[in-house]
C-alpha cells in the first residue's frame, strides 16, 4: 500500500486515513512506488485537469529534470505535445531529452524567454508549468500566447510577488492559477484513477521514474539540504 497525502512521513510508521493509501500492483517494487506517487500525481493532475493539454500544442516546463519535471515530460508526450524544457546544467538537459523534451534550454547560459519565442516563432505558448517561482515568473508570462494558461505550482526560488491583474490583461488576457493537490484528489474515485493510471504505465514501461538517491532516514537533514541546494535530479528516497 502507499500514501502521498498524509503529513509524518519523516517516521519509521505512520497511521494515515483508509481513504488516502492505494494499493501497489504487485509487480511494481515499493520504492518506485513510492519514489512516484506524490510527484506523479502532481504530474497527472498538471496535464490532465489543471490545464488538459492536447496533442499538436506546445509547453514550457521548467526544472525539466527534477522529480516532477521528469514526469512532466513524459506525460506531455504521451499526450502528443511538443515539450521545451528548461534546465541549470547540460548534465541535467541530457536527463530531459531522455525523458523526451523536444527542445531543452539551459537557462544558465540562454534567456529562455528569448529561445521559447524563437521556438515558437514568436507566437508563444498556451501553457507554462513553472514549479520555479519568483525567478522565472515574469518571463513566463512573457511566453504565453494570448488566452494562455499560467500554471505555477512551485516557488524553489522564492515566492512570487503580488500581481496586479491588469498585467494578465496586458500580456494578453491570460489565465493564472495556483494549484494544490488537495484539490485534485477531490475523492477517492479521483485519487484511484490518477493512481492507476500512474501505476499502471510504469509497470508497462511507458513511465520511467528516475530516483536520484536514497538515504537512510537518519540523514533526513542531508535530504533536506540537497532539496534546498537544488542538487536533486529525479527522486530522493529515506529509507526508514
Amino acid at each position: 500500500m502507499a500514501y502521498a497525502s498524509s503529513l509524518g512521513s519523516y517516521a519509521e510508521y505512520i497511521v494515515a486515513p483508509e481513504a488516502g493509501v492505494v494499493p501497489v500492483p504487485p509487480e511494481l517494487d515499493l520504492a518506485v512506488a513510492a519514489a512516484a506517487l506524490l510527484q506523479g500525481l502532481t504530474a497527472h493532475y498538471l496535464v490532465y485537469s489543471t490545464y488538459p493539454l492536447k496533442a499538436g500544442e506546445t509547453t514550457l516546463i521548467h526544472a525539466a529534470a527534477g522529480g516532477v519535471g521528469l514526469l512532466l515530460v513524459q506525460m506531455a508526450k504521451k499526450l502528443g505535445a511538443t515539450v521545451i524544457g528548461t534546465v541549470s546544467t547540460e548534465e541535467k538537459a541530457q536527463l530531459a531529452r531522455e525523458a523526451g523534451a523536444d527542445h531543452v534550454i539551459l537557462y544558465t547560459q540562454t534567456d529562455f524567454e528569448a529561445e521559447t519565442k524563437r521556438l515558437t516563432n514568436g507566437q508563444g505558448a498556451p501553457v507554462v508549468y513553472d514549479s520555479v517561482g519568483k525567478d522565472t515568473f515574469e518571463k513566463s508570462l512573457n511566453v504565453l500566447k494570448p488566452r494562455g494558461y499560467m500554471v505555477l505550482f512551485g516557488q524553489s526560488s522564492g515566492k512570487v510577488p503580488p500581481v496586479d491583474p491588469l498585467l494578465l490583461n496586458a500580456k494578453g488576457s491570460l489565465y493564472l492559477t495556483r494549484p494544490t493537490m488537495g484539490h485534485y484528489l477531490a475523492d477517492r474515485e479521483e485519487l484511484l484513477w490518477r493512481t492507476g493510471d500512474l501505476f499502471n504505465w510504469i509497470a508497462a514501461g511507458e513511465l520511467k521514474v528516475r530516483i536520484d538517491r536514497q538515504l537512510p532516514l537518519a540523514e533526513a537533514a542531508e535530504a533536506q539540504r540537497l532539496l534546498a541546494g537544488r542538487q536533486t535530479a529525479g527522486k530522493l528516497l529515506l529509507i526508514p
